[in-house]
């Protein structure tokens, strides 16, 4: 179905065209047309408004303070924009692979000029392989115009975030769009590299939310975690106390 609304920009590079649409209320970010890669509501350019990247902030339960994020996949800078907003003494390191995707966050997306928010143009997988940066959490949100990235399904990628995240880290992923095999693949992979530290769910629209933890999955009473997910949904005003009441009851907490 394609994407209601007019386009106000279409820009092409070596990997394809790149769609800036607007509606009344919203600008959205599309690489065929037809699939939202991010959206942005105008009257609160930093809030989350896409219900997965609210779902992917529940890593944040797990982490005591957050002070280093890695955001492998830019976009139109959604979840870059939101956690520099939410949290004023962290870094967020984000990664994008199309320099034009970059650009066009920056003009159409009010990505932030800030000494807070380090930008590199690489390949996630490369960048990856090289990093000395330790993070407290990595999002890995890796599309293009087909699904899922294939490079997100290889055993030295997650290996990589792995040993990129501080003893406390947690690697937060995103899949939606995948093809069963390539699905099966992955959850192969992250059992390999993550054994007995994984917990996933579900949220609306059919995509799944993978936490995948560096060392053991924190053990945290149910009542911190509650007391923790409406704090950051206070702080982030971003509907996630439900996720944690739901990682609650799936870890009888």
């Amino acid at each position: 179905m394609d994407i209601n609304g007019t386009c106000i920009s279409t820009t092409i590079d070596d990997h394809g065209p790149i769609y800036v649409y607007q509606t009344r209320t919203s600008r959205i970010l599309s690489f065929d047309g037809k699939i939202y890669q991010s959206c942005m509501k105008l009257n609160n350019i930093n809030r989350l408004h896409l219900g997965y990247t609210q779902a992917m902030m529940a890593g944040l339960f797990f982490i005591p303070t957050v002070k280093t994020a890695t955001v492998m996949g830019l976009g139109a800078g959604s979840i870059t924009k939101n956690l520099l907003n939410s949290f004023s003494e962290l870094n967020v390191h984000a990664i994008e692979y199309r320099e034009a995707v970059a650009k066009i966050a920056k003009e159409y997306f009010y990505l932030p000029d800030t000494d807070r928010l380090f930008l590199h143009i690489d390949d996630a997988v490369n960048y990856m392989k090289n990093t000395d940066l330790k993070s407290d959490i990595i999002f890995s949100d890796l599309y293009n115009s087909e699904g899922m990235e294939p490079k997100q399904v290889q055993s030295s990628y997650l290996r990589d975030c792995k040993n990129a995240l501080n003893s406390q880290g947690v690697l937060v992923l995103n899949i939606c769009h995948t093809a069963l095999k390539l699905r099966e693949e992955l959850d192969e992979l992250l059992e390999l590299e993550f054994k007995n530290r994984l917990l996933s769910f579900e949220v609306e629209g059919g995509n799944t939310i993978v936490l995948a933890f560096k060392n053991d999955i924190p053990s945290i009473k149910r009542k911190e975690l509650l007391t923790k997910g409406k704090w950051l949904q206070e702080e982030m005003n971003i509907p996630i106390e439900c996720y944690a009441k739901l990682l609650g009851d799936a870890q009888d907490l």
